[in-house]
């Protein structure tokens, strides 16, 4: 299929592929009723042990996010599984929302920076894709503006959100789309229409050929008063060697997260997601300042509707935007309106709270990883457009 037309269009329906609907067995009802029974026997135990984050408490710069053509506010982070082409297993890939000049939407590029890099200045990040939105292999509805939804796959393909503006406003935000990049950092692939309507974050997870991407959607009907409207969205994705992942399926999965428009942060909805081992799904409601949770994530067949069931709210928590889920299971969100990173157990009771921004505080977080093999949390800090460490 080189060098033709690599678009997928989800379509008005929302689903792709034939899988099977209607109720599951009663014995699957059980053995699920099981499993959170377990889990919440398991929970007890984390409440009972040490946060994976308490012993860090020294936060280094690594280094500047601003590569040469000058793009700033880096949102999205995700470490690199293996090594193919350009990708280089162990490294970070870094989206940028907004170009040289701040205008929030229409950042285009994914620098690749080693966890080793040490103060590289202003205008030399090293750069994996600069996207062209004027050359894309499918549609994307309003062009290019990278957002926080970004996965690198073991397959060596890279999918990143797009959720564009034409002059930096909320005016201007059109649905984008996600874009597939090949190891070699072009895009190959655009996945538009149907329930993408403005992806603002994303969790991959890799099982055999199948990929499986939960993508928060902000946009969907927004306006300046908080309502009900962000969505998270299911798809599935079949790749086999040498051939980029393609879209059979896709469903929401959950609705009734509160969304809105703003001048500082272009919109404000449901971002940070993450599937635990049990295969619930959390999200952070920024909004709602909560984390929140949809079990069943990897299988449900309907919606888990009022923006799913609340994990934890308040307390530390104070505006959550980026979320990951610790070695040890715990969920870590990153503050919009302070510059801390909180520790929560399944089960709902936060641990901890570490300041990873004391200076700008406010506004400056985003995305937030842990590295395979290491003891810390790599994460963005927009206020000064750096690539951080808690440690």
């Amino acid at each position: 299929m080189s060098g033709q037309d690599r678009s997928t269009s989800i379509g008005t329906g929302g689903r792709r592929g034939g899988g099977r609907r209607g109720a599951r067995p009663r014995l699957a009802v059980l053995l699920g009723l099981a499993a959170a029974s377990l889990l919440a026997v398991s929970g007890v135990a984390l409440a009972e042990r040490g946060a994976f984050i308490g012993p860090f408490n020294t936060v280094t710069t690594l280094t500047s996010t601003v590569p040469a053509n000058g793009d700033v506010n880096p949102y999205g982070i995700v470490v690199v599984p293996r090594t193919v082409g350009q990708l280089v297993a162990g490294q970070l890939l870094i989206s940028n929302f907004n170009n040289s000049g701040n205008a929030q939407g229409t950042g285009t590029t994914i620098d690749e920076i080693s966890p080793a890099t040490a103060n590289l200045p202003a205008g030399t990040a090293p750069v994996f894709a600069t996207i062209d939105p004027a050359h894309l292999p499918g549609p994307c509805p309003g062009g290019v503006g990278l957002t926080t939804a970004l996965a690198a796959l073991p397959s060596g393909y890279v999918i990143v959100g797009s959720l564009p503006t034409s002059d930096g406003t909320s005016d201007t935000a059109q649905a984008g789309c996600l874009l597939v990049l090949d190891s070699t950092g072009h895009v190959v692939e655009t996945i538009a229409g149907g329930p993408i309507d403005g992806p603002w974050d994303m969790t991959a997870v890799t099982r055999g050929p199948f990929t499986t991407l939960f993508v928060t959607n902000v946009l969907n009907n927004i306006g300046a008063t908080a309502a009900p409207n962000g969505t998270v969205v299911r798809l599935r994705l079949f790749s086999f060697p040498g051939h980029a992942p393609r879209l059979f399926d896709a469903d929401v999965i959950g609705t009734g997260f509160p969304t809105r428009t703003d001048p500082g942060a272009l919109v404000i909805g449901p971002t940070g997601v993450a599937l635990s081992e049990h295969d619930t799904l959390y999200v952070a409601d920024t909004l709602g300042n909560r984390i929140a949770a949809i079990p069943d994530a990897m299988d449900r067949r309907t919606p888990f509707p009022n923006g799913g069931f609340t994990v934890t709210s308040g307390g530390s928590l104070n505006g959550p935007l980026g979320l990951t889920v610790a070695p040890n299971g715990d969920i870590l969100t990153a503050n919009a309106s302070d510059g801390n990173i909180v520790e929560t157990t399944p089960d709902g009771k936060q641990l901890v709270a570490k300041v990873a921004d004391a200076a700008t505080g406010a506004g400056s977080l985003f995305g937030l990883t842990v590295a395979p093999g290491t003891n810390g949390v790599f994460y963005v800090d927009d206020g000064d457009n750096t690539l951080r460490l808690l440690h």
